[in-house]
């Protein structure tokens, strides 16, 4: 008879798997940011367009990864909701408008700001108590975020940071659905798949706008099926070894890789503003994702 104890030890993911897995998926949550402003930036591609090749990569990804793991077609159509749907759509079309004018470190800091803001808030809304530290560290976040998107020489175009906020909403609601998934690969399968028609239809609305090279569709294939279906594959891999606060933090990670790879890759500016930002309001989510809640 086999040794329970030894079997379920060698299925528990290990702390280096886990590791390569967490970075491997900052890298990929990175990449999204760096592809679609290389594509919106230096190639013909609308965002509208970059939008529908980025949802359907996905969906094709995922679709052959389950299919990879003994599933069929119908595990997808099974998974997922309509509303997680509209929420994932809100945040790609609102993430790719968004970049269009916004630098890749400036979009990521404000995508992921307002991820975070939007988790934090849901938790007060619905009774979730913050210690005094939590309450200085939202406000610090808070602070941050205001004296980025100020008017001002250095400050982000407020139409595409408004948009980028949107995308941070609908990341965090859809986040917030996916909670307590049973099978999140299938469930997120299952939520691009439903999200195609939604983009085909925004599609179909900005087919006059429409633009479209090689290198445009490349860049949004390689966002969908490598920075999202694959990477987020990894990232719940991930998740299964992190406690919830470390997740959560790890994420912090994000804005700061784009922001480097907008500056060496994109030739982007980093500012003395978008430097100050970025600490208060990273270093105020951390104050409240680490700090020990009630």
């Amino acid at each position: 008879m086999p040794n329970q104890t030894t079997d379920a030890a060698s299925s528990a993911p290990s702390g280096a798997r886990i590791a390569i897995s967490t970075v491997v998926a900052m890298l990929a949550f990175a990449g999204n940011s760096l592809l679609c402003r290389l594509a919106l930036k230096g190639t013909q591609i609308d965002a509208a367009s970059f939008t529908l090749v980025r949802i359907a990569s996905a969906a094709l990804v995922l679709g052959i990864i389950l299919l990879a793991r003994g599933g069929d077609r119908r595990s997808a159509r099974r998974a997922g909701s309509w509303r997680s749907a509209l929420a994932l759509i809100v945040y790609a079309m609102a993430f790719s408008l968004a970049y269009v004018r916004l630098a890749a470190g400036t979009g990521a800091l404000l995508l992921f700001g307002a991820v975070q803001a939007t988790m934090i808030g849901y938790g007060i809304a619905t009774g979730e108590r913050l210690a005094v530290v939590q309450w200085l560290g939202l406000l610090l976040a808070l602070a941050g975020l205001v004296w980025l998107v100020l008017p001002g020489l250095a400050a982000p175009e407020p139409f595409s940071s408004a948009l980028m906020i949107v995308a941070g909403v609908g990341w965090g609601v859809y986040s917030l659905r996916g909670r307590g998934q049973t099978d999140p690969v299938a469930a997120t399968a299952g939520n691009f798949l439903r999200a195609l028609p939604f983009a085909v239809a925004v599609s179909a609305l900005a087919f006059t706008h429409a633009r479209f090279d090689r290198a445009g569709f490349a860049y949004a294939a390689a966002s969908g099926a490598l920075t999202s279906g694959l990477g987020y594959v990894v990232w719940y891999a991930a998740l299964k070894g992190l406690k919830p606060a470390v997740a959560a933090t790890v994420q912090l990670s994000v804005p700061v890789i784009t922001a480097a790879g907008g500056v060496l890759l994109l030739g982007e500016a980093l500012t003395a503003r978008l430097v100050a930002s970025s600490i208060a309001i990273l270093g105020g989510i951390a104050l409240v994702v680490l700090s020990k809640r009630h």
